[in-house]
């Protein structure tokens, strides 16, 4: 009946929440104490629960249980499934409220509020130059290190990171899983299919400096 008349008569003493049954607090309070009985026997990481453990599992039995119906891709979580539909269905549920521009996924807002706050956080220790992600920091040291250890295996072409390589092997098998929901035309990158759907949109975000004339693509 507690659940009907929300009655919580187990308090957490430190930090006050407040809970339904006794094994939901005890649940709780290993979030204070840091315990993790529940133990991986492959890596030893621990856990606060067997759910989370379980999961945890299907990193080491490579078990991918949930597949896109668009592109085929598998996913160990359903959650990750969740998330990878965005690039298909074009969802962008987050939303900057500084300049209303709409992101897919809660990382991807966090690093365009830096934009505004001018913050950059990753340096170069070759020469100062700074960065909003260490993405984009990484990309920036193949310049001082001129490493491409990355090589393509049916041409031989080498890369200085994976995702150059994962991009370029596409020109090879011919994969087109970003499709274009308004007219069907598929598209082997996802900023080839986001340069594409301005033609539907009409979005112009490139405005030259010298008048106020826009454009879709970025003309030097």
């Amino acid at each position: 009946m507690r659940i009907h008349t929300g009655e919580k008569l187990f308090s957490c003493d430190q930090c006050g929440k407040s809970f339904t049954y006794k094994q939901s607090l005890e649940r709780h309070m290993m979030i204070h104490t840091g315990e993790k009985p529940f133990s991986c026997d492959q890596c030893g990481k621990s856990f606060t629960n067997k759910k989370n453990l379980k999961s945890h599992m299907m990193i080491h039995t490579s078990e991918k249980a949930f597949s896109c119906d668009q592109c085929g891709k598998s996913f160990t979580y359903k959650q990750s499934l969740e998330r990878h539909m965005r690039i298909h269905t074009g969802e962008k549920p987050f939303s900057c409220d500084q300049c209303g521009k709409s992101l897919t996924y809660k990382k991807n807002l966090e690093r365009h509020m830096m934009i505004h706050t001018g913050e950059k956080p990753f340096s170069c220790d070759q020469c100062g130059k700074k960065f909003l992600c260490a993405s984009d920091l990484k990309k920036h040291l193949t310049v001082h290190t001129k490493e491409k250890p990355h090589s393509c295996s049916v041409c031989g072409k080498s890369f200085s990171l994976l995702q150059y390589l994962h991009k370029h092997e596409k020109t090879h098998t011919g994969v087109r899983e970003y499709m274009c929901f308004e007219c069907e035309k598929t598209f082997t990158t996802a900023g080839g299919l986001k340069r594409h759907q301005r033609i539907h949109t009409g979005e112009k975000p490139y405005k030259c400096s010298h008048c106020d004339k826009r454009f879709s693509r970025h003309h030097i």
